[in-house]
């Protein structure tokens, strides 16, 4: 049966805070509120973890994964950026994007992308989620919180409760998010000189990076 923490939206409380970090830090799968939906997410480093989220989304190794920092010098601890990437990086950050770039030797291999060793990487803007990125210390590893069968993801923490407190160690609530996923732009045609490409179209306006 999944805990509940409910997250004040803009005082995030920290003795709340403490006690969700515990669950993750002992291989808890959490749902996690953003500022598109609400996200699934565990421990980086804990394999059985995120084994579980993956069969939570009943999703496979080639569906990326992305880590969801506190800020772009995070962020450059797990990705391979340069210049030109990083202006665009820090144009659009934080807020709800998802990023797909070169991972770095920091991120475990079973969680980068098997083929072209990338990684889903963003930066959000959300309060609450910001404070539980600071208490836990490092990033999250995340996907978005759909069912198998939906189409949309979910927003709402009461549902989530209902539909996954069976699968989930614990359901972190801050009231509904936008019921939008991130918007996703893969950066790594910048390598060799290219221009990023729109993966997938969301909640973040495109044309902020010139797409």
């Amino acid at each position: 049966m999944a805990q509940y923490f409910e997250l004040h939206p803009e005082n995030p409380q920290p003795r709340l805070l403490k006690q969700a970090v515990a669950v993750i830090a002992g291989g808890g799968v959490v749902a996690v509120p953003t500022d598109s939906s609400y996200a699934i997410a565990c421990h980086l480093d804990d394999k059985a973890a995120a084994d579980r989220l993956r069969q939570i989304r009943r999703i496979d190794d080639k569906y990326h994964l992305t880590l969801l920092c506190r800020d772009l010098s995070e962020l450059s601890n797990y990705a391979r950026v340069d210049n030109r990437q990083y202006r665009l990086l820090k144009s659009a950050t934080p807020g709800p994007y998802t990023f797909i770039l070169d991972a770095t030797r920091e991120v475990p291999r079973r969680v980068s992308h098997p083929q072209r060793k990338t990684i889903g990487l963003r930066v959000p803007d959300h309060r609450a989620l910001q404070a539980l990125l600071e208490a836990h210390g490092a990033p999250l590893l995340a996907t978005t919180l759909m069912g198998p069968d939906d189409h949309e993801p979910l927003n709402d923490p009461d549902q989530i409760r209902e539909r996954f407190q069976k699968v989930l160690d614990a359901v972190i609530g801050s009231g509904p998010c936008p019921d939008q996923p991130t918007t996703v732009v893969d950066l790594t045609p910048m390598d060799t000189g290219g221009d990023p490409v729109l993966v997938r179209p969301g909640r973040g306006d495109p044309s902020v990076l010139g797409l």
